[in-house]
């Protein structure tokens, strides 16, 4: 059945293939946020509270996605999308296992970590432009906003779980239990993967095997503003700004004295925020506009700022709820504007360096940030990341005004910070 016609908020969730993808990601999410907030709880516990160890396995996980990256979009342009996420799901279901394996025997060492850390990335270079591109081809192009922001509901419904029971099975049973969880939960995507009708779906044409495919790729977007800009955007927001969630352990444990439980309510808080913002995001219809993207992202910047001057828990909890909302909103407008401005064939590889900067940034931003941390404490490091990503926007909202000779109006001080961009007399119009 077609869900093109209506609306709703959940007007995805009409098709068939899309309601067992969903499922699937919801509780293979909360799985993987329940291992995340296991992990680094373990390697706090391994290297005796360490800021840089955390910042070092965070930046191992993501560094595949920055060596391989894009060669992950092209497989995702050429081969079935379907059985290419099958195969990686398959795979990181196998290393949380190993992971539970070594935990519970009692061998588990930090360079184990670290290890699992890298070959869990080594995944993710093929299945995360493969998600980002095969959504497209479950939904059809009509309902595409509306599936990637359901996706962010159902990633950020998973968020607000996942580190909930996380931090309760931590302190009933151990980390190894939360590796253990996660190892099957990743059996529900695979199940709905499986179960999906292939008649069903919206295949694009695939690219033909041939030399310099990347290359082609690189160049499609650098000669597209209204792609290059948003994905820049997207890198420096991921290398500083989104960095801050690898500290909230250390805020949590060495600033206020918390436990596992109270870390999990300050991931779960920011993670309501994002819910709210994927919902109100799948309200919206039609191509976003770029000033929700750079406003979105000034929003983030300055509640980012005010997280880490928080002056208690309670009121860090608090902000973290509005930063999630900015951040989902930045997130979910860059996705949806760049994967509907893109032609089917190219999908792949261009969602592949949009993951590229987002994600692959963060080696080089996790290490900065998880130093900074350690010498100059963990508030400093999460003001830092707030600073770049609110500079970050207004400089690449004054770039691309100057550029189509636009006015831009930046308004910071405000209950909602936002820009204004207006087109002077004769200028090209902003998409």
């Amino acid at each position: 059945m077609s869900a093109g016609s209506g609306g709703g908020t959940f007007r995805s969730l009409r098709v068939r293939n899309y309601r067992l993808y969903a499922a699937g990601q919801v509780v293979s999410n909360s799985g993987t946020w329940a291992q995340r907030v296991a992990q680094d709880w373990l390697v706090l516990e391994l290297s005796h509270d360490s800021g840089t160890a955390l910042g070092i396995t965070t930046g191992l996980q993501f560094l595949p996605v920055l060596l391989f990256g894009l060669y992950g979009g092209l497989l995702a342009d050429r081969h079935d999308k379907r059985r290419l996420l099958l195969m990686a799901q398959a795979v990181m279901g196998v290393l949380a296992l190993l992971l539970a394996v070594l935990d519970l025997s009692g061998v588990v060492q930090l360079w184990h970590v670290y290890a699992l850390a890298f070959g869990l990335g080594l995944a993710s270079v093929v299945d995360t432009p493969t998600r980002q591109a095969f959504v497209s081809e479950i939904v059809g192009p009509e309902d595409l906003p509306n599936a990637v922001s359901l996706n962010s509901a159902t990633f950020n419904s998973a968020r607000i779980v996942g580190p909930a029971l996380a931090g309760v099975a931590i302190a009933a049973a151990g980390t190894g239990v939360v590796f253990l969880a996660n190892a099957a939960s990743y059996l529900a995507v695979l199940a709905g993967l499986a179960a999906m009708r292939t008649s069903e779906l919206h295949p694009g044409r695939r690219a033909l095997r041939a030399p310099g495919q990347t290359r082609e790729g690189l160049a499609y977007v650098r000669k597209r503003p209204d792609l290059y800009v948003p994905i820049a955007l997207v890198g420096l927001v991921g290398m500083f700004g989104l960095n801050f969630q690898i500290t909230l352990a250390l805020v949590a444990k060495q600033v206020f004295g918390r436990g596992a439980a109270s870390y999990a309510l300050l991931t779960s808080c920011l993670a309501v925020g994002s819910l709210i913002g994927a919902l109100l995001s799948a309200r919206r219809s039609g191509q976003p506009r770029q000033r929700r993207l750079f406003g979105a992202a000034l929003a983030f910047g300055v509640l980012e700022v005010a997280v880490g001057l928080a002056p208690s828990y309670y009121v860090m909890a608090a902000l973290l709820v509005p930063t999630g909302v900015a951040v989902l909103t930045f997130s979910t407008t860059a996705n949806t504007a760049i994967q509907l401005r893109v032609d089917p064939d190219v999908r792949g590889r261009v969602m592949a360096l949009y993951v590229l900067v987002f994600l692959g940034g963060t080696p080089l931003g996790a290490p900065v940030v998880g130093a900074f941390a350690q010498a100059y404490g963990a508030r400093s490091s999460i003001v830092l990341g707030g600073a770049v990503t609110a500079l970050s926007a207004v400089l690449a909202a004054a770039w691309l005004a100057r550029r189509r000779e636009l006015t831009l109006s930046a308004h910071v001080l405000r209950r909602h910070p936002h820009m204004h961009v207006r087109q002077l007399a004769g200028s090209t119009r902003v998409p």
